[in-house]
């Protein structure tokens, strides 16, 4: 088991951040309204995403949100953490050729109990897109 977790709760310290990049395309938000059966015209038909306020179409804020979610379970705190909670406060939109940023950072710990709380958002060129906390239970070291 020691290989695969990156961190255990006594290796955090508040302040630790990570963060993971990817563009979004056409084909990530097709995907995930197949998935998700999230169909929303704005995300997928491009002739009626136009018309809209954004002149094209958008990710799902879902889709967004769910790159902090790749921070969490491969990078901080990484393979063995369980997330728990999620609350975002949108802001804008990612649109297709975005290439959007997820950052999570250590804001608390409870020693107790094991629960991290973490402040993350996600942002498009510098711009923060959405942003709010996640809370994720992180192991403690297994006594040898």
């Amino acid at each position: 088991m020691s290989d695969i977790v990156k961190f255990y709760l006594e290796d955090l310290s508040v302040g630790m951040s990570e963060s993971t990049t990817a563009t979004i395309t056409a084909e990530m938000i097709d995907t995930f309204a197949d998935i998700t059966g999230d169909h929303n015209p704005i995300h997928v038909d491009e002739a009626y995403a136009k018309t809209t306020q954004f002149g094209g179409r958008i990710a799902h804020g879902a889709l967004s949100a769910s790159f902090i979610s790749a921070v969490l379970g491969n990078q901080l705190p990484g393979p063995g953490a369980i997330f728990v909670e999620l609350n975002l406060r949108f802001r804008k939109p990612a649109m297709i050729g975005d290439k959007i940023t997820a950052v999570a950072e250590v804001a608390e710990i409870n020693e107790r109990t094991g629960r991290v709380k973490m402040k993350c958002h996600c942002e498009v060129d510098g711009v923060k897109i959405c942003r709010g906390d996640a809370g994720v239970f992180v192991s403690k070291r297994p006594v040898a």
